[in-house]
């Protein structure tokens, strides 16, 4: 287990761009994989956890060619639905919810058996909301704890269509439907209580796929031919660009700018929130590249207060809740995060994660079954963190030290690059002096 020591630095100036979008990276190898043709993908980015979806797909005998020059294109040759294989050995998901939730609801129509697991961490997480509608349409799927978590093993075949209501807004779980919704013997509708991330539904709609209805309520047609392979230029992530909008926001001599990032508007909740709270972002040079919306963003210090985050505002920021929450701990006045119930199901227990690690850096932070209520300080003070093995919280506790007064360690530093494997690359060339 490696660690980092951050200090605060003197001033934060400068320019980036986010790694590749880790959402839309694992839908362009998945659904590419499950697509006929040749697509080549820009901007891929080299995270574990998205280097396991293209693992299991060749595993599935998908061929995919990863570069190790990070700023070559991803090559995917589909031969559609029928080209997948099963399985010799067991699909290792590694880290990546996403992949396994996926991988459910496309291996629910192929017919042979499959097995899915993951490290530690994903065997703990929940997936009975994946596993109990893609039962509903026939498809064969048993695991532990009462089939509730991984390893799943996985026998495909005829699906039925069928309406189902989930029970929480996911993504993931919404889009693992539609896909296993393309293999069916009709339409299948997924209505959800509140929208989330539509990058599946663009990218569907983009390869040929009928996906009909709003961001609450979608309906897919079966394919009756396979999906045609698309090129695919994967825009900056948000999710990892929030972690230098906050270190702007928050320390008192910045400006930083984190060029070409995703604004799909079912992904800046974390924007809207800290317009909120106070701080000076402005949007620069938006464009639209494969059906994403793109553009720049800046940074500049401000005085942070402290705002309220719940509602059909939390499937838009669910993967920047930790991040804000440094943010919180050192705005003016209380910030309460509710309806966020889902954080404990993360990599870590996030919520009594950031509620311990927040507190040992001297934040005012009371824990709640669904949230944290975080009352501002003027000044948070330097300790010794851990990661808990969450990617998220890592990075937001290196943030957190880049303005501590005095030294922050962080341990399990390592687990960044999940989602983000140049973080610490990109701290120390805008701040410096780590270790």
């Amino acid at each position: 287990m490696s660690s980092q020591s951050i200090r605060r630095p003197a001033r934060v100036r400068g320019a980036l761009a986010a790694p590749g979008d880790k959402s839309i990276s694992h839908r362009a190898v998945l659904l590419n994989a499950f697509a006929q043709g040749r697509a080549s993908i820009t901007g891929f980015v080299r995270a574990a956890d998205c280097l396991s979806s293209a693992r299991c797909v060749r595993a599935l005998g998908v061929a995919v060619e990863v570069p190790d020059d990070p700023a070559a294109p991803v090559v995917v040759e589909g031969h559609g639905p029928e080209g997948w294989r099963e399985p010799e050995d067991v699909l290792d998901c590694g880290n990546s919810g996403t992949t396994m939730r996926f991988l459910c609801g496309l291996l629910a129509g192929r017919p042979f058996f499959s097995v899915l697991t993951g490290d530690a961490s994903l065997r703990r997480r929940p997936m009975a909301r994946v596993a109990v509608p893609l039962r509903q349409m026939g498809a064969m799927i048993h695991g532990r704890g009462g089939d509730r978590q991984a390893p799943l093993a996985i026998r495909g075949g005829a699906l039925r269509g069928i309406g189902y209501d989930l029970p929480v807004a996911s993504a993931q779980v919404k889009s693992a439907l539609l896909l296993a919704g393309l293999q069916a013997d009709g339409p299948t509708t997924v209505r959800s209580p509140a929208p989330s991330r539509d990058h599946t539904e663009r990218m569907l709609r983009a390869m040929g796929a009928t996906v009909a209805g709003d961001g609450t309520e979608l309906t897919v047609q079966p394919l009756t031919v396979p999906l045609r392979a698309v090129d695919v230029h994967v825009p900056g992530d948000v999710s990892s660009a929030a972690f230098w909008l906050v270190l702007g926001a928050l320390h008192p001599n910045a400006e930083l700018t984190v060029c070409g990032v995703g604004v799909n508007p079912t992904r800046t909740g974390v924007l809207d929130v800290l317009r909120a709270m106070g701080a000076d972002v402005s949007v620069a040079n938006e464009r639209e590249v494969a059906g994403e919306p793109l553009a720049d963003l800046t940074v500049r210090s401000a005085r942070l207060r402290g705002t309220e985050i719940g509602g059909a505002l939390i499937p838009r920021l669910i993967d920047e809740i930790p991040v804000l929450a440094v943010a919180a701990a050192l705005a003016e006045g209380p910030t309460v995060i509710r309806d966020a119930a889902e954080l404990r199901v993360k990599e870590s227990d996030r919520i009594a994660a950031l509620c311990h690690e927040l507190a040992r850096l001297g934040a005012a932070v009371a824990e709640r079954p669904d949230g944290l209520v975080i009352g501002g300080v003027r000044r948070l003070h330097g300790a010794v963190c851990e990661s808990h093995g969450d990617h998220r919280l890592a990075m937001a506790l290196a943030v957190a030290g880049a303005v501590a007064e005095g030294e922050t360690v962080v341990q399990g530093a390592e687990v960044a690059a999940v989602s983000y494997p140049g973080f610490w690359q990109d701290l120390e060339r805008l701040c410096g002096g780590l270790r």
